[in-house]
């Protein structure tokens, strides 16, 4: 048979220890062993694996021994519990062993789990369980997870209530990172909001969510984008001496007034167009865009794009004139233009 995607979630979280078997599969291996190992949790618990009552099967082992996944099946451990035979990365070619394994499978077996690569629908083994009365086939895609399984996944990680303003950060952050990033940042939001009863904020969530490659040129890029022309000096000496180089200061400084010239072109206002901006921003830091955005309006981010990308021109010709200092001039004058 096979399981849509919202009947998939919810077996993957609450499995039925009686059927036969489950074909995973999917272009994304990390999305399918993710689901996989939910499932494999669900089924046997957490002590499942050493108490021996998981069996794996590689797909070469099973090449070699078409026989191992019914052993897999009858094997017995020495402690109570449901068990599973876990097949890895399956393919058509290993479809009759398989197909005898789902054929002679009896009540008290273990319950057959089998992942592979997208299969489409002429496959011999997804037809296989789509067409068995008692096992799923479930294909697994690249679109993000739901609001239901966000709040299944947040509710393993032991994370309880969710502000509406931080649900809507998590579900941007769940269709910007991979499904093994995200998952790591539900975790580490369980862990920060141990003992911590109030509902999650967007301040927690930016606490937790993963942090930009140029976070340590933020305080230069706000200190211009908020004309704050003294302070430039000597910050661009502390970022000069960790190495910091200026193509990269200067990508940095086009990427923040790009993202500030999309909130503050944006139809419904600057809060609205920020929110609407990929990666997405959170917490503290988005309100501290949307009042950059605000203060220099569309007409001077303009003119800051156009002076940052004739910057980037001149540090990429062959003119002998240092970089840094280019860079430093270009981000003095971007402040003085926001402070008129």
């Amino acid at each position: 048979m096979k399981l849509s995607a919202r009947d998939a979630a919810r077996y993957f979280a609450k499995p039925e220890p009686h059927r036969t078997g489950i074909l995973i599969h999917g272009a994304d291996a990390m999305r399918v062993a993710l689901k996989r190992q939910e499932l494999i949790a669900a089924l046997i618990g957490p002590k499942g694996e050493e108490e021996m009552r998981l069996t794996r099967i590689s797909a070469p082992g099973l090449r070699s021994d078409p026989a191992q996944v019914m052993d897999g099946l009858r094997a017995q451990s020495f402690f109570p519990g449901p068990r599973v035979c876990f097949v890895e990365d399956a393919t058509d070619a290993l479809a009759d062993p398989i197909k005898t394994a789902l054929a002679d499978w009896q009540d008290g077996d273990a319950q057959l789990v089998v992942t592979a690569k997208q299969l489409n629908a002429r496959s011999t083994l997804r037809k296989a369980f789509e067409g068995h009365p008692n096992a799923y086939a479930v294909g697994i895609y690249d679109d993000p997870p739901s609001r239901e399984e966000i709040e299944d996944t947040l509710k393993r990680a032991g994370v309880g209530a969710v502000s509406n303003d931080a649900m809507t950060g998590l579900l941007a952050l769940a269709r910007d990172l991979d499904p093994g990033d995200f998952r790591q940042t539900m975790e580490k939001l369980g862990l920060y909001k141990i003992g911590d009863d109030t509902p999650v904020s967007p301040e927690d969530l930016a606490a937790c969510a993963p942090t930009s490659t140029e976070a340590d040129i933020d305080d230069i890029l706000n200190i211009v984008a908020e004309s704050r022309t003294s302070e430039i000096g000597p910050v661009m000496q502390k970022l000069a001496a960790q190495g910091v180089q200026p193509v990269g200061l200067c990508i940095g400084a086009t990427r923040h007034f790009r993202t500030l010239y999309a909130a503050a072109s944006d139809p419904g206002g600057a809060s609205s167009g920020i929110a609407r901006v990929r990666p997405p921003v959170f917490g503290p830091r988005r309100d501290r865009m949307v009042r950059q955005a605000q203060k220099w309006g569309v007409f001077k981010l303009e003119q800051a794009l156009s002076l940052l990308t004739e910057t980037d021109l001149q540090l990429r010709s062959t003119s002998r004139a240092p970089a840094m200092p280019q860079v430093e001039r270009a981000l003095i004058r971007l402040a003085m233009l926001g402070a008129r």
